[in-house]
């Protein structure tokens, strides 16, 4: 794994889940058995991170709850013989030896912002971004993406129907590939289907060349008047060098109703089909 080092934006507002994040962080809502940024975590330790940066808003109290060790819950476990839950418990934040750190993102101003709120934090080596709203199934993403990593700038990318390119970065790509990495020569923010170079398009992870913090320094706001990483990157394609990676698994918008409902859904079957074979093993 060429990062050690993750990033994990977690600031936004989660107005497409309004109500219920009015008072909980989109991050905290559950997929079945676990909240999503449990799966975020887990991709990061799974792709090799040994430091975590949690970017939150200034009152996302949850997020650093979740991770405080609760001895008293567990040790009621314990006491009570509910050893199932016990191990739930467990298994919950991050595994001894992997850091986490809170970064406070004063307001929402996009991702391009979260990332750059990590710039005091981070060395002048690659690092990777994972968004927690995209929950992949499979086969660890930044995990994949990690082992074709050369250099540059590298996102991953799957295709879309032509009627949903207006709602993704669209990647105008230079090479072809069915799964893995693609050359490509920039991105195109949200365009309509007539302007789309493609339908490849990025998906919630990322692997960046430190250089971009320097762009996101000097990149004004854009689309919906927020910083866009978007942006930062398409500067320095020519140089750096742009990969859009085709990933295995399975996506999910769990920033949407429909999309955690889904991914739910997936994963209580998941773990009907595990016990199964526990139970016949």
């Amino acid at each position: 794994m060429p990062v050690k080092t993750v990033i994990i934006p977690a600031g936004g507002l989660g107005t497409r889940l309004l109500p219920a994040t009015k008072c909980t962080p989109k991050e905290m809502l559950p997929v079945y058995d676990r909240p999503v940024i449990q799966f975020a975590l887990d991709e990061a330790v799974a792709a090799g991170a040994t430091r975590i940066l949690l970017v939150v808003g200034p009152t996302k109290t949850a997020l650093q709850d979740y991770l405080r060790p609760d001895e008293d819950l567990s040790r009621h476990l314990r006491e009570k013989g509910k050893h199932a839950l016990h191990e739930a418990l467990q298994s919950t934040g991050v595994p001894s030896g992997v850091e986490v750190e809170i970064v406070v993102q004063p307001s929402p101003r996009g991702l391009g912002d979260a990332v750059l709120c990590c710039a005091p934090y981070l060395e002048r080596t690659p690092f990777g971004v994972i968004l927690p709203d995209d929950v992949i199934f499979g086969d660890p993403c930044l995990l994949q993406m990690g082992r074709s990593y050369s250099g540059g700038h590298m996102v991953a990318a799957q295709a879309v129907a032509p009627q949903q390119v207006s709602q993704y970065g669209i990647f105008r790509l230079t090479g072809s590939a069915i799964r893995g990495p693609i050359r490509a020569s920039g991105m195109v923010e949200k365009p309509s289907v007539a302007e789309a170079p493609s339908r490849v398009a990025a998906v919630g992870r990322y692997i960046l060349d430190p250089i971009v913090l320097t762009r996101l320094s000097m990149t004004p706001p854009g689309a919906g008047g927020e910083v866009q990483l978007t942006d930062a990157i398409a500067e320095d394609v020519d140089t750096k060098g742009l990969t859009a990676y085709l990933f295995d698994g399975e996506r999910f918008d769990c920033g949407s109703l429909d999309g955690l409902l889904s991914a739910a859904v997936v994963r209580e079957r998941q773990l009907r089909h595990g016990n199964a074979i526990a139970a016949a093993g």
